[in-house]
């Protein structure tokens, strides 16, 4: 029999949010790009809304407007976000954070995650240099010094000078080179769902650590929010099966009312919480972007955007390459992307980590010492500046010591 096999320059596994913004941003490379997508074309045309809802800081903003993809979004389904509020168990005092930055009214924007799937995909489909393998199946990932070759379980084999993995934080394309990964399970999983408030959010994201659950807020237009829910499994399970107006009757009761009588408005979806972080984010001929190579706790709402933190350092290094006719699966290209997206990346992961165990965790003296950090931030200035950076641009500041604030600010939904 004959095998049919495809070549191209590199070849991206996954077609999610992450991949579809990568190969858009090597539109102008001269790269020929095998794009494999296991959903088919009509639904990644139009994808089902998943209820998550994705918060963008600025920075991430323009990398969007930049790829075209910004202007592709739905104009009346970008919601603005003003404010972060931080609350600790019963306290109705918290950490308030806001722009900082001169001129600057939003700390960035909250958008849902089909609709990022969507423009993305539309602003890549017609793109000449991408051919869409969609409805493709992945059997199989080899590299060695010369190129890469994926299989598909068709049969078809796809060559190419560099494969990139963009295939979800459990990605089977990195599993399959070889690369080990840290998971953490938090035992915990998120239940997320649309409601309509009686009571005005005013644009204000607010998370709140209770007493064995962890609740947020993320405005939406019209007085609408992602509701976020964060307990065990087995309560989450409870919730998702509760008749409408008894979901409702809970909901407005674990918000002590704070939020007037909510409506459910949306289907509610449940996601595990684990953490991935994999031991390096690339291999011979190999790279990993998105949530392949980082795949963080939602809680610091930097998992989409530290995907495009990635796409756009990986791709710049490419564009380079191409550009001066240099190898693109060269060794030295891929150690630097590693380093950069690791020194953008670990700190965060790391300092997110820690203090997700911090305030989820019910013991007195854990519940004392968050109680206190939120006082010492409500009351120090710098940090407050620190948090309204980290919510605009997505990292930390080059020379601040890599302490756990990443903690202090508002959850999205998984990415």
């Amino acid at each position: 029999m004959t095998v049919e096999i495809l070549s191209f320059d590199l070849v991206v596994v996954g077609a999610g949010p992450a991949g579809l913004c990568f190969a858009r941003a090597l539109r102008d490379s001269g790269l020929r790009i095998g794009l494999v997508e296991r959903l088919d074309a009509a639904t990644l045309a139009a994808p089902a809304y998943d209820g998550r809802e994705i918060a963008l800081t600025q920075r991430s903003a323009r990398t969007l407007r930049d790829l075209g993809v910004w202007d592709r979004l739905p104009a009346a389904d970008l919601a603005p976000l003003r404010t972060a509020r931080v609350l600790n168990g019963l306290s109705p005092d918290g950490l308030d954070v806001s722009p900082t930055a001169r001129g600057a009214m939003e700390l960035g924007y909250l958008i849902a995650n089909h609709h990022i799937r969507r423009a993305a995909f539309e602003e890549v489909r017609d793109q000449p240099n991408v051919t869409l393998l969609a409805g493709a199946t992945v059997s199989a990932v080899t590299t060695d010094s010369t190129r890469g070759r994926v299989t598909l379980a068709d049969g078809r084999v796809l060559e190419a000078r560099l494969v990139v993995a963009a295939d979800t934080r459990f990605s089977e394309t990195r599993r399959a080179i070889g690369i080990p990964a840290r998971h953490r399970d938090f035992g915990k999983t998120m239940l997320v769902c649309r409601m309509a408030l009686e009571t005005p959010h005013e644009s204000i994201a607010t998370e709140w650590f209770g007493h064995d659950q962890t609740l947020a807020v993320l405005p939406l237009n019209e007085n609408r929010a992602s509701i976020v829910v964060t307990l065990r499994h087995i309560e989450i399970t409870a919730l998702k099966n509760l008749p409408a107006e008894e979901f409702e009757r809970e909901m407005q009761r674990r918000f002590l009312s704070r939020l007037g009588r909510m409506t459910l408005e949306s289907e509610r979806f449940a996601y595990p919480l684990v953490g991935v972080y994999p031991g390096r984010f690339t291999a011979t001929r190999y790279a990993a972007v998105g949530d392949a190579a980082v795949g963080m706790h939602p809680v610091t709402a930097h998992g989409f955007n530290l995907g495009l933190v990635g796409t756009d350092a990986l791709a710049r290094l490419l564009c380079a390459a191409a550009t001066d006719g240099r190898d693109i699966g060269a060794a030295t290209l891929l150690d630097r992307y590693d380093r950069e997206h690791r020194k953008a990346t670990l700190p965060l992961y790391l300092a997110t980590n820690a203090v997700v165990g911090l305030y989820t965790t019910d013991s007195p003296p854990a519940r004392f010492l968050r109680g206190a950090l939120l006082g010492i931030a409500r009351r120090a200035t710098p940090v407050s500046a620190v948090l309204s950076g980290l919510l605009m641009q997505g990292s930390l500041p080059d020379g601040l010591p890599r302490a756990p604030l990443a903690g202090l600010l508002p959850r999205r939904a998984a990415s």
